[in-house]
């Protein structure tokens, strides 16, 4: 969620997306955002920290797990219940916004 908002960000919907089936660590997130959101939402390593900072100050994600690899520390992301329910009621909110404009445009071609 941006700053003193509850909407959910583009690339907070994405890492949300990704982590609905397992737990990930970061690159693997960055990865799975990119793959998802079919390339569009490509957030820098600076960018993805801060939106997982903010999810889990507000409680949709948890860190689920860390090791240490090759001598860094790998943290691992799980989306919560709380997580889920957000995420599935933006995606719901986005479907019904788009129903409305893709009924004003039937007979039109978009892409």
């Amino acid at each position: 969620m941006p700053r003193g908002s509850s909407e959910v960000s583009e690339p907070m919907y994405f890492v949300l997306a990704t982590l609905l089936d397992d737990a990930l660590h970061g690159h693997a997130i960055m990865k799975g955002v990119a793959e998802l959101s079919r390339g569009r939402v490509k957030p820098s390593v600076g960018t993805l920290y801060g939106v997982l900072d903010r999810l889990a100050a507000n409680g949709v994600i948890t860190v689920d797990r860390e090791e240490v690899v090759n001598g860094r520390r790998r943290r691992y992301f799980r989306i919560t219940d709380s997580g889920r329910a957000l995420v599935r009621a933006e995606a719901e909110r986005m479907h019904e916004a788009a129903s409305v404009v893709r009924g004003r445009l039937i007979g039109e071609s978009f892409v």
